[in-house]
């Protein structure tokens, strides 16, 4: 019995839908028809296969019984498991809560003693700015009194030396004069010595 140009279609569709999905080319070739009645049969069995798909029957009580309790089943299981799973997630969470409030607590105590450290460090450092500003200005007042001696002793020393030089010309003076003086008092002698009057003869 020869068949039909739908029925070949039908049936190449069919055989091409069982590996993927027919088009109106694979038809074409599959049935040896036109395209344009690969195309016509095509759209009328996808349309049959839709509408047959569409159609369920209505499924027996005592199924819908049992697909209620797998169901039931199927959602008590599931909510045991979302318990579990957010008991596990809660419970993570809150351990790692616990350990950030411990790293939050020992970074504050950390910063704490690092601060004060800072401000003990701040304070020593001040008071040895404070010591030494003070040791600077007692060197400064002796490096003054120190530069004004010096200068006392300076003017003392030229002094000295004017006295000395003055001392020097009046010795001078007084050895010339003493000299002189000698000459003056000290008798004169000659080759023979002047017999006094009333000597023997």
């Amino acid at each position: 019995m020869t068949l039909s140009v739908k029925d070949r279609v039908y049936a190449a569709a069919e055989q091409i839908s069982a590996e993927r999905r027919p088009t109106v080319s694979t038809v074409r070739a599959a049935a040896g028809v036109s395209n344009a009645d690969a195309t016509r049969y095509l759209k009328e069995w996808s349309e049959e296969k839709r509408a047959a798909g569409g159609q369920v029957a209505a499924a027996p009580a005592v199924l819908l019984e049992q697909a209620a309790r797998l169901t039931g089943a199927c959602w008590a299981e599931a909510s045991v498991l979302a318990d579990e799973r957010h008991a596990a997630v809660e419970k993570a969470w809150l351990q790692e809560k616990k350990d950030l409030t411990v790293e939050v607590a020992e970074l504050v105590a950390d910063l704490d003693r690092v601060s004060a450290e800072k401000d003990a460090s701040v304070t020593e450092f001040t008071a040895r700015i404070a010591a030494l500003e003070a040791d600077v200005a007692v060197a400064g007042e002796q490096l003054e009194r120190a530069q004004e001696a010096a200068q006392e002793a300076v003017r003392e020393a030229s002094a000295d030396r004017a006295r000395l030089a003055a001392a020097e010309a009046r010795a001078d003076t007084l050895q010339k004069a003493h000299d002189a003086l000698l000459q003056r008092i000290t008798p004169v002698t000659g080759p023979e010595t002047q017999q006094a009057p009333g000597g023997n003869d």
